[in-house]
């Protein structure tokens, strides 16, 4: 629970569990096989038990797949990964591949030979991932293999034990709606339908459904279990018995019924016999429930999971809690950033030190459950690894004349917060101070927003680069993400990025977080948490306009803003949020941090 700084991954075992592996590959009669970083439920944080890619390769990002045939190997990451996948990974055994240059496909379809039999764990990889995988396999003259059992598992010798947490009842006060009214609805539609059940496999759809939170995952509070849900009579819930209390379990059996995970298996198998209508969803449900339905006769009828928009259009009750969490969090923060201003000139600070001290000001909350995510504390140059973890290796000495780009967030048990400044230290550079300005002209752009019904995340991306643009500059990761209700700080399906994205709709929670990273020297990010509010008409248009309410308060600081690039607007828009910030915080501040705050916000000289 909560960070820490140990040191993860690296390159000295990867050449000889690489080994090992191809011996196991030999004697299983493979050519080749693919280690996704993922688990059964495809989270984007995995149980330590899980984390074989990490085992493998040394490679510890939150996103990557290895593939691994007897001649060569290669890991595929994403933009975010570049620099930290070149420090943990050896070269010599994994060529470290960009997906922006080559997908896993892409590279099969170039380095697998006629004849050769790749296999795959069909519990780690989606419907839709296999499909692909599927076509570029054939596409070489090879075979795609699935296998029952994963051959790490005969070399990893000494995993973790398995989670064993006990699980809590989300409240109704911040759950918003009962969790039988939310079965009923999806019944419901299974029933128009004629479905005869769905498959939840989504481990957050799972917690927003029966409205239970757990802490088998880090930073996540998710439960490990499996659901069905069938169009008559009650859900299933597969989960373990150990980790239910008397109160848990009867509350649970008044809308499922609840089995051990042993019974997944059974369950699947009955749906098929019955020749049953199931339902999955492809891009989240892993080929294991595909192969079990399919040949134990069910007849499979793909469409998304019916948990996903309901609980990324939050109801009032979650609204309510996500900007009671943000006004504790921006209370929080302040206390953080004043701490650092005056903390930080004497040079005797280092990386752990100030993530380490902002989780202080967060657990002084009794509301606090945990972190969001391990805390991204980059000074100087580390600030320039986009998803740079501070270790007890790495962390660096925060220097004056450096910039430290802090990004963090804390697990309310009313919602869920993401917050990133970028903070100078010291006198900042004119080259600091225009980037950052342009990467705040970017967030402003996304703030002030308004955008008609079917507007979807990726028509609005381009507004948070315009400013980057027009200075040849950019970013090379999303501008923003969607968020749980005490849930996954990283939610779909809502995102604002180039890719294809949903339409927006209102209650729907993103980030803004356009960036500039200058590589050994600075990282920017300036993000807060947005809303998508309800159409409203504009003065003289002819149709209303949905926009943003902003969540997060806390200050940007005034040292790295050149007004001379901003327009009016912008410095409108900026005081009137320090505004904001100011009257909503100083309640909950002391007299230290309150006099800190009214001239972190003071309005901007023109």
């Amino acid at each position: 629970m909560f960070q820490n700084f140990d040191d993860v991954g690296g390159p000295a075992h990867g050449a000889e569990r690489l080994r090992l592996l191809r011996m196991e590959l030999d004697r299983a009669g493979l050519t080749g096989f693919l280690v996704p970083r993922a688990d059964e439920f495809q989270n984007e944080y995995v149980p330590a038990d899980a984390e074989r890619l990490l085992w493998l390769t040394g490679f510890s990002g939150s996103w990557g797949t290895a593939a691994v045939l007897m001649d060569k190997a290669a890991l595929v990451i994403d933009g975010r990964y570049t620099l930290q996948a070149a420090a943990q990974v050896d070269p010599a055994a994994f060529e470290v591949v960009n997906v922006a240059d080559k997908s896993v496909s892409g590279w099969l379809e170039v380095n697998l030979r006629v004849g050769d039999r790749l296999g795959y764990d069909p519990r780690l990889h989606t419907v839709a991932q296999v499909e692909a995988l599927a076509k570029c396999v054939e596409k070489a003259g090879a075979q795609l293999v699935a296998v029952e059992a994963n051959p790490l598992a005969a070399i990893w010798t000494d995993p973790p034990a398995p989670a064993q947490h006990p699980i809590a009842l989300q409240p109704i006060a911040f759950a918003g709606i009962e969790a039988a009214d939310k079965i009923a609805e999806i019944q419901d539609r299974l029933a128009r339908e004629k479905i005869g059940a769905v498959v939840i496999s989504a481990l957050d759809s799972i917690a927003w459904l029966f409205n239970i939170r757990g802490q088998d995952l880090p930073h996540t509070p998710f439960v490990l279990s499996y659901a069905i849900v069938p169009v008559e009579g009650k859900a299933l819930l597969f989960v373990d018995g150990r980790k239910l209390t008397p109160d848990v379990r009867e509350a649970l059996s008044a809308v499922a019924e609840i089995a051990e995970p042993t019974a997944l298996l059974d369950s699947v198998r009955a749906f098929g016999s019955r020749k049953a209508k199931v339902q999955i969803d492809p891009a989240a449900v892993s080929q294991w429930y595909l192969n079990h339905l399919v040949d134990s006769g069910a007849v499979i009828v793909r469409e998304p999971d019916p948990c996903v928009l309901p609980k990324a259009r939050k109801n009032r009750a979650e609204i309510a809690g996500s900007r009671a969490a943000h006004l504790r969090d921006g209370v929080a923060v302040s206390r953080f950033i004043s701490w650092l201003d005056s903390s930080a000139p004497a040079g005797n600070l280092d990386e752990i030190a100030v993530a380490t001290r902002l989780e202080k000001f967060r657990r002084e909350s009794p509301e606090l459950r945990e972190i969001s995510f391990d805390t991204i504390a980059g000074s100087g140059p580390n600030g320039a690894i986009v998803h740079y973890r501070p270790t007890r290796s790495t962390s660096r000495r925060i220097e004056p004349g450096s910039l430290l780009l802090i990004d963090s967030g804390g697990q309310y048990a009313d919602g869920t917060t993401d917050i990133t400044r970028t903070l100078a230290i010291g006198e900042p550079t004119p080259d600091m101070r225009r980037h950052f300005t342009l990467v705040l002209q970017g967030h402003i752009a996304i703030a002030t927003a308004r955008f008609p019904k079917g507007t979807r995340g990726n028509h609005l991306d381009a507004l948070a680069r315009r400013a980057l643009w027009s200075a040849g500059l950019d970013y090379d990761h999303g501008t923003g993400h969607g968020v749980g209700s005490f849930l996954s700080v990283h939610e779909g399906p809502q995102n604002i990025a180039r890719r294809e994205s949903v339409e927006l709709e209102p209650g729907m929670i993103l980030s803004n977080e356009p960036g500039f990273y200058r590589t050994g020297e600075y990282g920017i990010r300036i993000e807060n948490l947005i809303l998508v509010t309800e159409p409203a008409e504009i003065p003289g248009g002819d149709r209303p306009m949905m926009g943003f309410e902003t969540l997060t308060l806390a200050p940007f600081d005034r040292r790295l803003i050149d007004t001379a690039l901003l327009s009016s607007a912008e410095i409108a828009w900026i005081d009137a949020y320090h505004a904001e910030v100011l009257a909503k915080l100083a309640p909950g501040l002391d007299a230290e941090t309150l006099a800190w705050l009214r001239d972190a916000t003071a309005p901007l000289a023109r």
